[in-house]
């Protein structure tokens, strides 16, 4: 992942301001360790901190068009820039840079280009010619933007909110699928899929379909001339992505230039759920795999700096956060610079574990659509941020375009859980990938209950974090919540706590509004907590918090009979009656 800021209209053209903007790129770094540039034009300035990923000799930013009369910084990665490269034959390219297509699409196309790109992505792009700047940013927020206005008329672009809260008197999370045009004045959505409206979809289950979009989908992100390697937790997601690289990287460039070795990497505490099954699925796969531990003690100490790295004072982002920015650190020390990541698939497929309390198709379908949609704020901000502060970049082949609408495209009805008919959550997806002729995994990991990724680096993580909050935040103080917080009051002393470190580094009230609010359960959204009257007395984002269903479930409401019982797959044109047992994947 690279580091962008655009500064476009400032008032102030001198010397002084040119530093300005450079010192404040200089804080998106970590983001791009590998080079730095900047590129001025009278009152506009384009800056970017570059992770060279794709052909890292020749392809630093800003890129231009032939006569460089179109600037554009960019941060991600454009997977069918080949392919866009051919419809442009006319063109002469200067680097072998994916993103480099990008000014030369505009030149052919003008603004309408975006939704020919394939990939993750967020750029600005100025046009010289008559001083008019383009910004967007991908289909699903995978790579984070922010927007903001300056008291002297400018507006202003960045990959983080700390290269921007200091000089903006407002800024906004710029929204996913979107584009913003200096002609207009205003934002509009390029990205207009069918399940955006959350309509109910009708196609019928295709197992194979679904297995075959997903394989592209990995594929075509093994793009890569740097060592790369994929976050293994042992649950379903993040071992398919390892499963479907071990079956087709022999055949990639990379492996010409790496070696046909997948690296895997698993971090939790010692003995943790995670930690076990990643070793299986790595033994069994053949993975050089590399085992991370942290204490908790290690993961308080390094909080303050999760936050101001990840810029939210989400609780469930934060308990994911901190293990994930550990193991970057070590990662990146053994000189990897990409990994795959398996976020997105509990969104898609309704894999958390209090859909099993979804009443109906349609609420579920509209939850999955509500979810999806607010993915930028929560698992894409945290995969994306959490790497990047060790400038490791993050793909996520469960978020591309094409599987998202092969995946949504469902009938509903497919995706939910029922235990009478043997489906436990992401059921579609499991028996996609359920081949006894060549398994991709084995069962029991191809049915592992799920364990979202703050719950499997080990239980006492999390309980370790509330024990820290608790001795840092009195009762008073939260009795006093409402007046000191009115915004996104926090409700628990755990979520005070990282108010308060959040609050430290982004004072602004702008700041604050980019966080998401509201009651969850079990990582639900707001309206899906409706689903059961029992949720609203134990509103944690801990997988443990969906009572009856998760079998760690915290201890004080857990249904007993649940641990009791381990899910058998049918066997071929076998009926099985599930009376309880609900094991799930994890991510």
């Amino acid at each position: 992942m690279c580091g962008i800021l655009a500064v476009l209209g400032v008032g102030d053209v001198s010397l002084a301001k040119r530093s300005r903007i450079i010192e404040l790129s200089r804080r998106l770094r970590h983001r791009g360790p590998d080079w730095s540039g900047i590129h001025s034009f009278e009152d506009c300035y384009l800056a970017h901190q570059r992770l060279a990923i794709v052909d890292p000799t020749s392809g630093d930013q800003p890129l231009y068009n032939e006569d460089k009369t179109v600037v554009v910084t960019v941060n991600g990665e454009i997977y069918n820039h080949e392919e866009l490269k051919a419809k442009l034959k006319p063109h002469k390219f200067q680097t072998g840079s994916d993103c480099e297509v990008i000014a030369h699409l505009y030149e052919e196309y003008g603004e309408e280009f975006v939704d020919m790109l394939d990939g993750m992505f967020s750029f600005v792009l100025l046009d010289t010619r008559d001083k008019s700047f383009i910004a967007a940013r991908d289909a699903i927020g995978i790579c984070p933007l922010y927007m903001g206005w300056g008291l002297d008329g400018s507006v202003w672009f960045s990959s983080e909110m700390k290269a921007l809260s200091d000089d903006c008197e407002r800024f906004i999370s710029f929204p996913p699928g979107h584009l913003y045009s200096s002609k207009t004045g205003g934002l509009r959505r390029w990205y207009n899929p069918p399940w955006f409206s959350e309509s109910i979809p009708s196609a019928p289950y295709d197992p194979l379909l679904i297995r075959e979009s997903f394989e592209k989908a990995v594929i075509k992100r093994l793009m890569t001339d740097v060592p790369f390697g994929v976050l293994l937790s042992g649950g379903l997601d993040s071992s398919l992505v390892a499963s479907v690289v071990s079956r087709h990287l022999a055949e990639t460039k990379v492996a010409r230039q790496w070696g046909n070795k997948l690296h895997t990497f698993c971090i939790g505490l010692k003995g943790s759920p995670d930690l076990k099954a990643a070793k299986e699925v790595a033994d069994y796969l053949g993975t050089v795999h590399h085992e991370l531990h942290f204490t908790v003690q290690e993961g308080i100490d390094a909080l303050e700096e999760v936050i101001y790295h990840i810029e939210t004072y989400d609780v469930t982002t934060i308990r994911a956060s901190t293990p994930m920015f550990l193991m970057s650190r070590k990662i990146k020390s053994l000189g990897v610079k990409m990994v795959l990541s398996g976020e997105g698939s509990d969104e898609i497929f309704g894999g958390y574990l209090y859909f099993h309390k979804a009443p109906n198709k349609k609420e579920f379908h509209e939850e999955t659509c509500r979810k999806i949609k607010a993915l930028h704020l929560y698992d894409c901000l945290r995969a994306n941020k959490a790497t990047s502060a060790w400038g490791l970049e993050a793909r996520v082949p469960f978020l591309d375009k094409n599987f998202i609408n092969v995946a949504m495209d469902l009938d509903p009805e497919s995706k939910m859980i029922r235990r009478d008919l043997g489906r436990i959550e992401k059921w579609v997806l499991r028996n996609a990938f359920d081949d006894d002729e060549k398994p991709y995994l084995p069962k029991h990991i191809l049915y592992r209950q799920k364990e979202q990724f703050s719950d499997g680096v080990g239980y006492s993580w999390i309980d370790g974090l509330k024990d820290h909050a608790n001795a840092h935040v009195s009762d008073s103080m939260i009795t006093n919540a409402s007046f000191v917080y009115p915004e996104n009051t926090p409700t628990t002393k755990e979520a005070y706590y990282y108010r308060t470190v959040f609050e430290k580094f982004y004072p602004k009230n702008a700041a604050r509004l980019t966080v998401p609010g509201g009651p969850s359960v079990a990582c639900s959204t707001a309206k899906a907590v409706e689903w059961d009257a029992a949720w609203s007395k134990l509103l944690d984002p801990s997988g443990r918090a969906a009572l009856g269903v998760h079998d760690a479930a915290y201890e004080e409401e857990k249904a007993p009979a649940l641990a009791d019982h381990v899910f058998r797959p049918p066997a071929h044109g076998e009926s099985i009656l599930v009376e309880t047992g609900v094991p799930a994947a994890a991510v």
